[in-house]
């Protein structure tokens, strides 16, 4: 098979829905002797955070010199992204091989879109022998199909409400979802401060007999006036401290979300894999994360069509997050109020049906001067008719309904002017189909 055609095939999948569970994967592996026995992981489960703290993991890892796989979801633009060892994405010709052998092994059998991916990063990482792997979940936990391997070590990051339908419609349930990554004995690293998330945690990995290793008791972290920070490890981390270091990101959280993966390089030590504080402070300074609060200057060419017709350029300044939780739009929320300044802001906005979008829109709608509300791709879209009727009065005041994103987003340029922040949001895959018109594909 092409690549094309795997792809062809991937997008087949798509009609089977989620299909949380692990019977269809641990039924592939055995059939292809098992790859994931032949490698070593830290594996990744949480509501936010995840792929932040698998791309900081790799980029000081990677600077250390250690080979490392990275699986995370989904993709902005290409389904390539999931896939990458380092700075380098798995090839066309790689895909369309893998994805040709899964086909043949499976026959007739069906399985998902996550299934099939999972199973290609498997293959993948095996076959190139790395030294580590980075393996994030796509939803939950406990019925993720990357819940198959036994890691080094897990990683539960931020705990909050998303994905109801299939996770559980209280705090405590979603936890214990995300705890089921918790392997006997196998350590344990916690981001969830949430109290009733944070129980469930603990008893899980007690349970478990597995080392709990959480924010705020064991590790921890504090943020100085020049915006420098340092981690704090508690006696569990022979009250280590690393100061000077600085985040790659504007986010109020990436603190937080980088003290996590301090902790997981300090105890992978005891594995062999060595780093020292310089490549600590120089990994995560320069760590990029595509579409997670990303911002640049982007110079915009406008068509003037008035008695002086020609071209007007101006330099026009975004950022791009894929928040499309309330903790996530929180987050962003926030952190535009407190470390951006512009004179008006202007929102590009679009969002999953099944989000929760009243909270989601009361959190950004009051910030923005203008707000443009565009449906991405994606049979759980939102239209923007139903996600302006939301608004209130005032809110529906400045804001209107551009269907097609391109259309959206010249929208926003046309609005804005220097000096104003286009901030787009609400959906990931919203941030994909923008990230491609203004930057191209990351692959």
């Amino acid at each position: 098979m092409t690549y094309q055609e795997v792809l062809a095939h991937l997008d087949a999948l798509q009609m089977h829905k989620i299909k949380l569970g692990l019977e269809a994967m641990q039924s592939f592996l055995e059939k292809v002797d098992r790859p994931e026995s032949r490698l070593r992981f830290v594996h990744v489960a949480g509501t936010n955070g995840k792929g932040s703290v698998c791309a900081a993991v790799t980029e000081v890892l990677s600077l250390a010199g250690y080979r490392v796989g990275v699986y995370t979801s989904p993709h902005l633009s290409s389904v390539r992204e999931r896939f990458r060892i380092g700075n380098e994405y798995i090839s066309e010709e790689t895909f369309a091989e893998l994805g040709t052998r899964i086909c043949q092994v499976l026959g007739e059998e069906q399985i998902t879109y996550f299934e099939f991916t999972t199973a290609l990063g498997l293959l993948w990482f095996a076959e190139l022998n790395v030294d580590l792997v980075l393996l994030e979940t796509g939803m939950g936990g406990r019925l993720d199909a990357t819940n198959v391997v036994t890691p080094l070590l897990s990683v539960i990051t931020s705990v909050s409400m998303d994905h109801e339908a299939y996770l559980g419609t209280s705090l405590p349930v979603i936890a214990g979802e995300k705890a089921g990554i918790i392997k006997r004995a196998v350590p344990v690293v916690s981001g969830a401060v949430h109290p009733e998330a944070a129980a469930v945690i603990e008893a899980v990995a007690q349970i478990n007999a597995a080392p709990l290793f959480a924010l705020r008791q064991d590790f921890d972290y504090v943020v100085h006036p020049d915006m420098s920070w340092t981690w704090a490890g508690g006696n569990a981390f022979a009250n280590c401290e690393i100061a000077g270091l600085r985040c790659s990101r504007a986010s109020l959280v990436q603190q937080e979300n980088d003290s996590l993966s301090i902790a997981v390089l300090k105890l992978l030590q005891k594995d062999g894999f060595q780093v020292s504080e310089q490549q600590i402070c120089q990994g995560l300074a320069s760590v990029k994360w595509p579409g997670r609060m990303e911002c640049f200057d982007q110079e915009y060419t406008a068509i003037v069509s008035n008695d002086k017709a020609g071209k007007s350029r101006k330099v026009l300044r975004y950022l791009l997050d894929g928040a499309h939780n309330t903790d996530g739009v929180k987050n962003l929320a926030k952190t535009v109020r407190e470390k951006f300044q512009y004179r008006k802001l202007v929102g590009v906005w679009g969002a999953m049906v099944d989000k929760d979008l009243a909270a989601t829109l009361d959190l950004m709608a009051p910030l923005v001067d203008e707000l443009i509300i565009t449906q991405p791709d994606g049979e759980r879209a939102a239209t923007p008719e139903q996600i302006y009727a939301i608004l209130n009065t005032e809110q529906q005041q400045k804001a209107r309904c551009v269907k097609k994103v391109d259309e959206a987003l010249v929208a926003a340029q046309e609005t804005a002017e220097e000096g104003d922040l286009i901030v787009v949001g609400g959906s990931l895959y919203l941030i994909g189909a923008v990230r491609h018109l203004l930057l191209g594909d990351l692959v």
